[in-house]
């Protein structure tokens, strides 16, 4: 039985539905895929369109063929010199390697076959990665809106640039005008041509009176045929017509972003490395949701700094604990280059929980008065190791910056707060503060 597979490639998407039935049955691979490629990405860069390999077992096409070994063969193959029909083949001894193999070194897996490589786009890419997610009604119905003026189709011109000219409606216009006067056929003047050879191949002492006037007649035909042909021209300038466009403003919805994270000594590369994690998949969430989102780096120990991103997580830093000094940074960018008026603001916070003595009223303090108001969205994240996460996962008791982030998260509905210990803790804290309001219930 053939099996047939559409596979041509053209700008209407004719392989559109083999492309979704693909990423459909071999969904599972992709996933863990996707879920996997933030390890080497950059916040900014994850997710964008790219090549990604998946294991080519559990992917062919299904399709049916003649069983390899059963049923009743008498037939005998092309080039055989040694058999004729009737004669019993032996059974090959064992011990072999049971078929000579594609040839190619074995993978890690232990499977001999290469993997399977295509190109997702970023659409399906952060489809695969938040199929289940969304922003919580509070922040959906409070997103603040700019506008943008675009440029949409509003009909047709009789001028314009000439990479506008609409063809179809200009030879509609030039088809309707040649009826309307008249213009000569090609055919017409065809067949007169045809009849005029005719008289022209035979000596002028052998045609009769009526074939000489009818030979005059067709000139004349001809003469006018042909002029009327030149006063009514194929396509005339009044018959162009161009696509118009009008601009158009559209809503534009932005963001900020701001990544806070504190990297005192407290803070080694496994914290560093779990917080980016989640910067990372805040960022790409936002982008899902925004046409333009912006990142905010601000560091801090006891004192704070907005720096690049590679900084932000690589570079190191002595010192103490104050989170109120970063709270404060990201009050003054705000104040200074994102009116709330303007831009939908989200932060994210990262700290290990440690504060200076006395500090955590402060942070209570920007974040009630200052950040909150205009924050769409405040996530705050304390990365423990194991011991500690153990302890306080289900308790209140928690270090001095929780305790205090407490009261602060009882009174403000778009603040929200988790531990984290481990990499695999991470998706799921994220997906509980962006779950869908029908899976929260």
């Amino acid at each position: 039985m053939p099996n047939l597979i559409d596979r041509r490639l053209n700008p209407k998407d004719k392989n559109l539905g083999n492309r979704q039935r693909f990423l459909k049955r071999a969904r599972a691979q992709i996933k863990k895929v996707v879920d996997n490629s933030i390890d080497k990405s950059k916040v900014s860069d994850a997710g964008v369109d790219g090549e990604i390999s998946i294991p080519s077992k559990g992917i062919g096409e299904p399709r049916f063929r003649h069983s390899g070994s059963g049923g009743n063969r008498q037939r005998v193959l092309p080039g055989n010199k040694e058999f004729v029909t009737g004669d019993q083949i032996a059974k090959p001894r064992g011990g072999g390697s049971g078929g000579g193999g594609s040839g190619k070194e074995a993978s890690e897996s232990g499977e001999g076959e290469d993997e399977f490589v295509f190109t997702l786009t970023r659409e399906e890419f952060l489809e695969f990665f938040f199929e289940d997610l969304e922003l919580p009604d509070l922040i959906k119905t409070s997103l603040k809106q700019t506008h943008a003026v675009k440029p949409h189709r509003a009909g047709f011109a009789t001028s314009g640039a000439a990479n506008n000219v609409n063809i179809r409606r200009t030879m509609v216009n030039s088809i309707g005008r040649r009826r309307a006067l008249r213009r000569p056929r090609r055919g017409q003047i065809e067949e007169l041509t045809k009849e005029l050879a005719t008289f022209e191949g035979r000596p002028e002492q052998e045609l009769r009176a009526e074939e000489l006037k009818r030979l005059a007649q067709i000139h004349l035909e001809l003469d006018e045929l042909k002029r009327r042909q030149k006063a009514i021209p194929f396509i005339d300038p009044f018959d162009v017509r161009y696509n118009r466009f009008e601009q158009r403003p559209e809503p534009r919805t932005k963001a900020v972003m701001f990544c806070l994270m504190d990297v005192s000594g407290s803070m080694g590369e496994r914290e560093k490395d779990l917080a980016k994690r989640f910067f990372i998949l805040l960022h790409l969430f936002l982008q899902r949701r925004y046409e333009r989102v912006e990142l905010v780096f601000i560091r801090h120990t006891h004192k704070a700094d907005e720096v690049d991103e590679h900084t932000f997580f690589h570079s190191t830093e002595t010192g103490g604990t104050a989170v109120s000094t970063a709270l404060q940074t990201m009050h003054e960018v705000v104040t200074d280059r994102y009116p709330p008026a303007d831009w939908n603001i989200y932060a994210a916070q990262a700290s290990d929980g440690d504060n200076f003595m006395g500090d955590t009223a402060r942070c209570q303090e920007l974040l009630l008065e200052h950040l909150l108001p205009v924050c769409q969205y405040y996530a705050y994240v304390e990365i423990l190791d194991e011991r500690e996460y153990a302890m306080f996962e289900n308790s209140n008791d928690s270090k001095e910056l929780w305790r205090g982030y407490l009261d602060v998260d009882k009174e403000w509905p778009n603040f929200s707060m988790k531990h984290i210990s481990k990499r695999s803790d991470i998706y799921p804290v994220f997906r509980e503060l962006f779950a869908k309001q029908g899976m929260q219930a």
